[in-house]
């Protein structure tokens, strides 16, 4: 069963193309990742079927209002180095660790 990554960001654009750098590094890897971008107010809608959260930098500021509304998620926001050169891999990496997945 593929396990689904969510990226929340102000908007939803520039996090797409961190998701597609996310999904070659997958492939890359043999692994079977569901990964998304939405925008922030989505929040309610997208988080119940994550299994792992992670949020853009520019809204890392609403980072322990989804901790608290999703207590038995795991969430983290990216670096903001490895968002601005949309690093695939390190986004795949943290998501991995923040699911126990090495």
């Amino acid at each position: 069963m593929a396990k689904t990554i969510t990226l929340f960001c102000s908007a939803g654009m520039s996090t797409s193309l961190l998701v597609n750098k996310m999904k070659e590094e997958a492939q890359k890897k043999g692994a079977e990742y569901n990964i998304a971008a939405y925008s922030l107010n989505e929040v309610d809608v997208y988080g119940p079927q994550a299994d792992v959260i992670l949020v853009g930098p520019q809204v890392r500021f609403a980072l322990d209002k989804i901790r608290k509304q999703f207590p038995d998620k795991p969430v983290d926001s990216i670096d903001m180095r490895a968002y601005g050169m949309m690093d695939g891999k390190a986004a795949i990496a943290l998501a991995e660790k923040l699911m126990g997945i090495q």
